[in-house]
C-alpha cells in the first residue's frame, strides 16, 4: 500500500536535530521526526534523590509533557488538573529508564541530570522521538561535565535511540505517523543501545494477534531505522564512531 507521505514501508520520516537551542540548559535540542517535534533540555543539579544519598552514584531522570496545542485540538495543561495522566507517567518513566541505560551512574557523582521533553507538535512517535533527542541533550550535558572537569570521564557508555514500528493493513511499517498509528493492528516501540542490544521493547496487538515472523520483521525494520538515527545523533554531536 502507498503511505500517506509516499514513503516506503522501511523508510524513516525526515529526521532533523538542532542542538544548542536553549541558552541556559547544559544540553538541549529540537528534534523533528516528520511533523512530530520535541524540545528537549538536560539540566544538571548537584543533588540526588533522598534514597540515593548513601550511595556513590548519580541519577538520570526525565519529565515529559505535551503543549496544549500539540494536536489538532487544545488539550488542557496537566498542571491545571493537579495531576499527571497515566500516559504521561508511563512515557517519562520509559524515557528515564532508556537514558539511564546509556550511563554509568557511578561516574556521575552525587548529581542528577533531568531530561525535560516537551512535545511542541504531535504526529505519532512522540515517545521515541523524545528518547532519541534526549540522548543528544544528555550527551551535551556529559560533555559539559567533562569540560568543567567535574567528572573523571564521561558517564556515557553507549548511544540510545528509539523508533516506532507497526503493522498497518497487514504490512509492517517503520516510524508511524499518527494516521498510521491510529489504525495499526500492532504498535511497537523499540529502544536500542549503540551496539544493537535491546533496552526496551513495547509491542501491543490492537487488533487480534501477530506471529513470531511478523515480530522478527518489525524488529529488523526497527533496528535498521535506529541505525540511521544513531548516525544522525553522532553527526550533530560530532562523534566519529558509535559508542
Amino acid at each position: 500500500m502507498i503511505r500517506a507521505d509516499g514513503r516506503a514501508n522501511a523508510d524513516l520520516r525526515t529526521c532533523k536535530i538542532l542542538t544548542g537551542i536553549s541558552k541556559y540548559a547544559e544540553g538541549s535540542c529540537l528534534i523533528a521526526m516528520g511533523d512530530t517535534k520535541v524540545h528537549v533540555t538536560a539540566s544538571l543539579e548537584d543533588r540526588v534523590p533522598r534514597w540515593l544519598l548513601e550511595k556513590e552514584q548519580g541519577w538520570v531522570t526525565a519529565e515529559y509533557g505535551m503543549l496544549p496545542r500539540a494536536t489538532d485540538q487544545r488539550t488542557p495543561r496537566e498542571a491545571h488538573t493537579g495531576r499527571q495522566g497515566g500516559r504521561t507517567l508511563e512515557i517519562q518513566r520509559l524515557i528515564g529508564r532508556s537514558l539511564r541505560a546509556a550511563c554509568d551512574l557511578s561516574l556521575l557523582g552525587q548529581r542528577t541530570i533531568t531530561l525535560d521533553c516537551d512535545v511542541i507538535q504531535a504526529d505519532g512517535g512522540t515517545r521515541t522521538a523524545s528518547i532519541t533527542g534526549a540522548y543528544v541533550a544528555l550527551a551535551q550535558a556529559c560533555a559539559y561535565l567533562e569540560k568543567k572537569r567535574l567528572v573523571k570521564r564521561s558517564p556515557l557508555v553507549t548511544q540510545v535511540a528509539a523508533v516506532s514500528v507497526g503493522i498497518v493493513s497487514g504490512e509492517c511499517m517503520l516510524d508511524l505517523c499518527y494516521s498510521e498509528d491510529s489504525r495499526a493492528a500492532v504498535d511497537l516501540n523499540l529502544v536500542m543501545a549503540g551496539d544493537g542490544r535491546i533496552i526496551e521493547l513495547q509491542a501491543t496487538a490492537e487488533d487480534g494477534a501477530y506471529s513470531h515472523e511478523q515480530l522478527n520483521e518489525m524488529l529488523a525494520l526497527g533496528a535498521a531505522g535506529i541505525k540511521v538515527l544513531a548516525a544522525k545523533q553522532r553527526e550533530v554531536l560530532g562523534i566519529s564512531e558509535a559508542q
